[in-house]
């Protein structure tokens, strides 16, 4: 995009950018510092203080070094927060099946799981991964999301819809269809955990502390007869229940599209 005589250039990643070390070597290089522990501790911060409280002096501040020392080893802000993304990608079990598995052939399953099943592992993974970091589910929209453990996560969904039978063609619709309802149920849920920790109180006690201040008031009324279905659950049994009886819908809509005439 121009603007007057300035080009504004689209974020560059850091996976397709020159510089894949550090700067040279120098006297003013820091000691006792790298890549592995400057994520780690990235990771750290964001999971305590959430994207807002993150800051490359907020970072250094932590590893106990200047934020000028934190640059010798990455570019940008941007790049450190795309570098602590793939990381946590990185946590997240996939299906023998489907990953480009290093273990020998006897090693792995003789016979293969249902695709069903392993698409059921790879969207238990995600949902617990955006859960266990909320900070995750907005960055997942602010980069090309192309690191190796990112890569690793798509390769091997996809691997698991081509088994299902479905065309190429129509692979990539029905991931969106799974993990845009995994996204989106996870982010709520991740948040939802934050806000007790942050108000010092359990989901079930919020819960309860929402339903009983409305109890009489009209406009909540479907939402009473919905709840009474799920009445002596607590939260985290209603969101398992209905995260997967959520994912059998999407399932059983793969299955009628792949066998439509």
């Amino acid at each position: 995009m121009a603007t007057g005589s300035r080009v504004t250039r689209p974020r560059s990643s850091v996976w397709l950018s020159e510089r894949k070390a550090p700067k040279r070597k120098s006297d003013q290089q820091p000691v006792g510092l790298d890549h592995v522990k400057i994520i780690a501790a990235t990771v750290r911060l964001l999971d305590a203080e959430g994207l807002a409280g993150f800051s490359m002096r907020r970072l250094a501040a932590d590893l106990g070094v200047t934020a000028m020392s934190v640059y010798w080893y990455v570019e940008t802000k941007d790049h450190l927060l795309e570098l602590a993304l793939d990381a946590v990608m990185g946590e997240m079990a996939l299906p023998a099946e489907a990953a480009q598995s290093a273990e020998p052939l006897e090693r792995l399953p003789t016979e293969p799981r249902d695709w069903r099943e392993q698409l059921r592992q790879l969207t238990f993974e995600y949902r617990q991964l955006l859960v266990r970091h909320p900070w995750l589910s907005p960055l997942l929209g602010e980069y090309f999301n192309i690191g190796p453990n990112s890569m690793a996560f798509s390769n091997a969904a996809q691997r698991v819809m081509r088994t299902s039978g479905l065309p190429d063609d129509k692979i990539t619709s029905a991931l969106s269809l799974v993990y845009q309802f995994v996204y989106g149920f996870s982010t709520i849920e991740g948040r939802f955990s934050a806000l007790c920790r942050t108000l010092g109180v359990t989901q079930d006690e919020l819960l309860e502390e929402v339903m009983s201040s409305v109890e009489e008031r009209p406009e909540f009324d479907e939402s009473r007869k919905t709840m009474e279905a799920s009445r002596g659950q607590t939260v985290e049994e209603m969101r398992n229940r209905e995260f997967s009886i959520a994912l059998d819908f999407a399932i059983a809509g793969i299955e009628a599209l792949r066998d439509a005439p």
